[in-house]
């Protein structure tokens, strides 16, 4: 049994390291968001304060996320163009507040499941 506890400290280690939010160099997204701007006051300084601030409110509320919310929109927020701090907050949180709608009957291939 002595042995075992080493390997469940490590293990416990892992989650946790696996359970915080992603580091994601969100610079290329701002100079996208910047060159597709149409208001001259959205400059790279203003995304990237945008950028931080989406980070700090992920880094408080990640734990309120299930797993699958953070893998998922991890996963969305990661592929098929720049990482964005921003998108993963609107996804979890829009994740979130979809799984507390009330179910009223799910749909499956145009039929309602209840």
């Amino acid at each position: 049994m002595p042995a075992l506890l080493p390997m469940l400290v490590t293990g416990a280690h892992l989650v946790l390291v696996a359970d915080k939010v992603p580091v994601l160099n969100y610079e290329p997204s701002c100079r996208a968001a910047v060159e597709a701007a149409v208001t001259p006051e959205r400059n790279v300084s203003a995304c990237e304060n945008d950028e931080k601030q989406a980070k700090t409110k992920l880094e408080h509320e990640w734990g309120n996320f299930t797993p699958s919310q953070r893998q998922h929109c991890t996963s969305l927020s990661t592929t098929g163009g720049p990482p964005s701090y921003v998108e993963l907050l609107t996804c979890v949180e829009m994740s979130q507040a979809a799984g507390a709608l009330p179910d009223h009957g799910k749909t499956t291939n145009g039929r309602i499941e209840r």
